[in-house]
């Protein structure tokens, strides 16, 4: 942030500020410095619209990470806030930052307020109209006039309650405007893509096809939109085809982040759990039903039971396990033998007369590529490229010794 004239008076009232309420907004993390840069820029933009301390965390792939943030915050205050960036509920929202403010409230006396994801908002329906306007301009089009289709192209999930929203937004944005149609589609991990909705929309045959990137960040995800979209406008001369901007940080932004703050800190945030494949059966997820939300559980329950230990009357008819191993087992890391890991994860713990961890399979953990992955909680150690092989070696030296198996480890929470 620039520091203006009366930069002491600001220090000043930031810190008076901090004593009652801080915001930590969160998001992804990028390669790439601009992306990150971006969610900077927002947290400065929201803190001078609230007047509230607002600090910036990542996920992963840049700094501070959300435990680093959350360390700074507790000198500072005694409750936070955290909004995120994500623009739909998948395993991010569901599962990874919930986990790391489970671990920051066991080690703080901190009170801490989740928020909800972006979702579907009206200042986001708003945004993307105007962005579908500006390519409509260059293109030299006019809905109300032409046969004007649009694409709403999302990075694709795993979890189909973050894929029906795009859809949902989709719709919704389709909905009191002239548009001929507005579609659904994705970059990967599910379908439509977006090269199938361009082909499709060519059977149409609408004057113009406008591609919106739904993305927050200007990075590899959205030239590759760029990229398809010049290809169909190559091969179907007789469209014109053109990809607008992605997000960024416009204004209207800071309308949701303020709503989602005023949610979280009045206990009002609303989740999809009846559409939430951690908590329901849903037709070809049921096997990720407790995987992640049982991370949580464990967390929660270990650390109720810490909380007990002085006490000498409290009932106890069990205890909680001293670890939790979860091993992903979604399309891409099964494909890459996670289901072995994981049958010989559970065999070697059999085996072994120190191990105390419950292990059990996961859905996504978002590391697509990386697999298959093994994450082991309270520690908040994460391996990647796990063999079957390597099972006696995260039981032998991680579960029992508590030594982490470094030349295995993807990245730490």
């Amino acid at each position: 942030m620039s520091t203006p004239d009366n930069a002491d008076e600001t220090t000043s009232a930031r810190a008076t500020a901090f004593d009652d309420e801080a915001i930590l907004l969160i998001g992804h993390g990028s390669r790439r410095e601009k992306s990150n840069e971006q969610v900077r820029e927002l947290a400065a933009a929201l803190e001078s619209r609230l007047g509230i301390p607002v600090d910036a965390a990542f996920l992963e792939l840049a700094e501070p990470a959300i435990d680093e943030a959350i360390a700074e915050l507790a000198a500072l205050t005694s409750q936070v806030t955290v909004v995120h960036c994500s623009l739909f509920a998948a395993s991010h929202v569901k599962n990874d930052v919930p986990l790391a403010i489970e671990q920051a409230r066991a080690a703080y006396d901190l009170e801490i307020d989740n928020g909800a994801h972006l979702g579907v908002h009206p200042a986001i329906l708003d945004l993307l109209d105007d962005r579908a306007a500006a390519v409509e301009d260059e293109l030299g089009v006019d809905r109300a006039e032409d046969d004007v289709a649009v694409v709403l192209c999302g990075r694709g999930s795993s979890d189909p309650d973050a894929n029906g929203d795009v859809h949902k937004l989709a719709r919704l944005l389709y909905e009191g405007r002239e548009f001929d149609r507005v579609e659904a589609s994705f970059i990967g991990v599910t379908e439509p893509t977006l090269e199938e909705s361009l082909h499709g929309l060519s059977k149409h045959r609408p004057d113009a096809v406008v591609v919106l990137p739904y993305m927050l960040g200007d990075g590899v995800l959205t030239q590759r939109v760029r990229d398809w979209t010049t290809e169909f406008d190559d091969e179907y001369p007789y469209v014109d085809a053109l990809a607008g901007d992605p997000l960024g940080t416009d204004s209207r932004l800071l309308d949701v982040f303020a709503d989602r703050w005023q949610e979280a800190r009045s206990d009002s945030v609303e989740m999809s759990c009846d559409t939430c494949k951690y908590k329901v059966d849903l037709e070809g997820y049921e096997e990720d039903v407790g995987g992640a939300r049982a991370m949580l559980r464990a967390l929660a329950h270990q650390q109720s039971h810490a909380d007990r230990e002085d006490v000498d009357d409290e009932p106890h008819s069990h205890d909680a396990p001293g670890k939790h191993v979860a091993v992903c087992t979604n399309q891409t890391c099964a494909k890459m033998g996670s289901p072995a890991v994981l049958e010989r994860l559970r065999q070697a713990a059999r085996d072994s007369d120190h191990c105390d961890a419950r292990i059990t399979r996961t859905s996504c953990l978002g590391r697509c590529g990386d697999g298959p992955m093994v994450a082991v909680y309270p520690d908040g150690i994460w391996y990647g490229d796990v063999a079957s092989e390597d099972a006696e070696r995260i039981v032998g030296d991680h579960l029992d010794r508590d030594r982490i198996v470094s030349d295995l480890v993807d990245q730490t929470l």
